[in-house]
């Protein structure tokens, strides 16, 4: 009587340990544009991947929970831009799993529209954000980027702004020149 309880707790043990690892993937076409847009969650880790073929403004990203960090390797600025992450405006890692799962992407409240300013000081040591960052950013340059408060007019010129858009209700602008281009 005590082997069927013990296997069955051993069973339950392993099958919650292996949820709670659980990595989210999906991939949808982008509203209005030429192209898709590839979101990988890894739970474990506490990141977010994304890959946006759009023809007109192609860019990957990395979401890092645990470090607070956003980055976004801007394709046409062939640059990297790394900001914090607002955890009151973003949403969580757990938002973002439920609505690739459940594909109900409509349900979740917008950030509004975040935007950020570029900072003309260069990152030059990625490795201390962590090897995906490092990775995705290595032969480009890497820059700082800050979120501005909302209701503060932006001092750039609006067409040094380029859109991204996380699925249907993250919307971020990182605006200002990357100094060298």
């Amino acid at each position: 009587m005590k082997h069927p309880i013990a296997t069955s707790i051993l069973v339950v043990f392993l099958l919650t340990s292996s949820l709670a690892l659980t990595n989210v993937s999906d991939s949808h076409p982008l509203d209005g544009t030429v192209g898709t847009q590839s979101i990988h969650v890894n739970a474990f880790r506490g990141t977010v991947s994304i890959r946006d073929n759009n023809v007109l403004s192609e860019w990957d990203g990395i979401l890092d929970y645990e470090n607070d960090l956003l980055v976004a390797k801007l394709y046409s600025k062939m640059a990297c831009v790394l900001a914090k992450i607002d955890q009151a405006a973003f949403p969580t890692l757990d938002d973002i799993s439920k609505a690739l799962e459940h594909q109900a992407l409509k349900h979740y409240p917008s950030t509004g529209g975040l935007t950020y300013t570029v900072l003309p000081s260069r990152v030059r040591n990625l490795a201390q954000y962590g090897m995906p960052i490092k990775d995705m950013c290595r032969e480009v340059p890497t820059y700082f980027a800050q979120q501005q408060k909302k209701g503060t007019a932006l001092a750039v010129d609006p067409d040094s702004c380029f859109e991204v858009q996380v699925l249907s209700f993250m919307g971020l602008s990182i605006c200002g020149e990357i100094p060298g281009l």
